[in-house]
Order: C-alpha cells, then structure tokens, then sequence
C-alpha cells in the first residue's frame, strides 16, 4: 500500500511539473510576443527539464519558442554566432520530436529559419575573412557547418581561417573530421555579383543561383571549377602535427601526401627530418650511461638502434635528389649520413658528381 502510494505521488508530481511547464510556454511566449526575448529565454530555461515528459505537442511548442527567441536575441547582435548555434539545435530539437511524432506543425517553419541562419552565419564568415578577422570567421564557418553538415566547404572554410591565425589545435580538430569525411573539394562552385554590393558571392548550387538571376538582384553568373584539396589537407596536416611534436602522426601525413604525390620533394626532405628527429632521444640515453661491461652493452645496443634510424633516411633523401640533382641541401644532409655512418665511398662517390 505504502508503494503504490509513492507511485501515485511521483505521477501527481509529474503532471503537476508538465501542467506547470505549459504554464510557462505560454508565459514565455507572452514575454517573447511582447519583445523580451532575453527574458522569455529565462523562463524557458526554468523548465526545460521537465520537457521529456511533455507531450508532443508542448514539445513541438517548446523547441519552436526557444529557437524563435534564441534567434531574435541574435538578430539584435548579442553573441551572434553562439545564439545562432543553439537557435539552431532547438529547431533541430524540434524537427527531430516531430518526424519521431509524426506530427509536423512547425517542421517547414523551424527548416525556413535554419536557411535563414546558415546565410546570415555565411555572411558573417565572409565579412569576418575579408577584414583580417580569421579567428571569428573560423567559428562562424564551422557553427555553418553545424548548421548543415552536408555543406563540408564551411568546414575547409573554418580549417584553412584557423590555419591562417595559427589556431592549430583547431584546424587539426576541422582538417581531421574533412579527412574522416573523405573530403575532396572536387567540383565546382556557382557564382554571380549582388547588383546593390556590387560583390560577387558563391551559391550553393546553380538552381539557387538561377533564382537570384531571376530576381534581377544578381548578374553576371559564372562557373569555377574547384580542384581536389586532399593533398593540402594532408599537407597541412603533417605540418600541423609537426608543430606540435607528434612525429607519428606527422610521419603518417606525409606517407599519404606522398602517395598522393611522388614528386613532392618537401615530402621526402621532412620525412628525413622526421626520421633525425626520432635520433635525439636515443642520444640521450647513449650519453646518460656509464662506463661499466652493462651500460657499455646496451650503449652498442643503443648505437645499432640509432644508426638504423639515420641509415631509413637515405631512401628519402636520394628520392629527394632524383627529383632535384642540384639541390644542396639535400646533398649536404646525405653527405652528413654517409659521414655518420661511415659510409666512406658513397660520401666520396656523391662528393665528386655533386660538388
């Protein structure tokens, strides 16, 4: 008795929790209707915790309201990229309550703001690009891509303006998910010039163009073809991780770079360097040990594992010489192999052609 009891409590509460959040949708709405967006936001926020147990429709409601709000908090410039952000997830929220429902009551409403969105964030990300300010313009391309994850140019938008404010933690984070993703950037890119800017400004396909030319607030529509850009990717890649001292990882993207180009003589120069680096650690360890018959074996120990790592960097460095005879750097760096190895008549034999 005492069981059931506590069951029909915990129900009671429920519907008294669900009741009081109806309560405060509308409350909020009234707020919202009456231009306080910030503050009808404070009262959605109260409840959104009792949203799991409302009904579809609450839901529906619910999610509506807030990306409405969230979306007209941004449109007064207040954190504009941010607002937009999560005005997005709420539209998404509720398109997501409403297929799994099978009720569509602001489904094309939520999909109209979401494209409303994306272009003011797209807009935003350009101004952002064409003043210098390349960290905002790397948010606002990614938030876009949030936005649309079927659009993985924002993406490469957000990972090339991070690149160029050496923000490299996050173009690592953008070049990894354009790798995972198999991106290319293969294709080709639809434009044509705002009458009024006078600006020429890419669509996302020649059918969206074709209906801004009809509106005669556009002309001149011209094609561009867009070539791949998995080896840049790559490139910037092995370089990122580079800087940040992660040889392995590093080593990795320049394999795939080189796969993607033989001929790229930079990728076999800083695979030599990658290889050199991985010498300094085992240096330090040959020079930490003593004199005595146990250290003086793992010192040879130590030395055949160091000078096998300077030998795997003469494949790279030949190839490098393959591709450009005349390039002293890499004839000295080989000439300083040889050298180290002992290697007497492949120093001499490079010295003479080369020198």
């Amino acid at each position: 008795m005492k069981r059931k009891f506590v069951m029909l409590s915990i129900v009671l509460l429920i519907n008294v929790g669900v009741f009081a959040q109806k309560e405060q949708i509308k409350n909020a709405q009234a707020i919202f209707n009456s231009g306080n967006s910030q503050d009808a936001l404070v009262v959605l926020k109260k409840t959104e915790y009792l949203i799991v147990n409302s009904t579809d429709e609450e839901k529906s409601d619910f999610y509506f309201l807030k990306g409405n709000v969230l979306k007209d908090i941004a449109s007064k410039q207040i954190d504009v990229a941010n607002n937009l952000s999560l005005a997005s997830e709420a539209y998404q929220e509720l398109i997501n309550a409403e297929s799994e429902s099978g009720k569509f009551k602001y489904t094309l409403q939520a999909n109209i703001a979401l494209r409303d969105m994306k272009s003011v964030l797209v807009n935003g990300a350009s101004d952002d690009y064409k003043i210098g300010k390349y960290k905002e313009s790397a948010e606002k391309s990614y938030k876009v891509y949030l936005l649309d994850k079927k659009d993985t140019l924002n993406l490469y938008y957000a990972a090339s303006s991070s690149m160029l404010v050496k923000d490299y933690d996050s173009a690592i984070k953008y070049y990894e998910e354009l790798d995972k993703l198999k991106y290319s950037g293969k294709g080709v890119s639809y434009y044509a010039t705002n009458k009024k800017t006078k600006l020429e400004e890419r669509f996302i396909s020649p059918s969206v163009r074709e209906v801004s030319l009809k509106s005669e607030l556009y002309e001149k529509p011209r094609n561009e073809d867009s070539p791949s850009k998995k080896m840049e990717i790559n490139k910037n890649l092995a370089f990122l991780y580079l800087e940040k001292n992660n040889l392995a990882k590093a080593e990795s993207y320049y394999t795939k770079v080189l796969e993607l180009d033989p001929k790229y003589i930079d990728g076999y120069i800083n695979m030599a360097y990658l290889k050199l680096e991985g010498k300094k650690p085992i240096m330090d360890e040959m020079n930490a040990l003593g004199n005595t018959p146990k250290e003086m074996e793992q010192y040879d120990k130590l030395k055949t594992k160091k000078d096998d790592l300077v030998k795997s960097v003469i494949p790279y460095l030949k190839k490098a010489l393959a591709i450009e005879p005349k390039n002293l750097d890499v004839i000295k760096s080989l000439l300083g192999v040889y050298r180290s190895l002992d290697m007497t008549d492949d120093y001499n034999a490079l010295k003479s052609t080369s020198m």
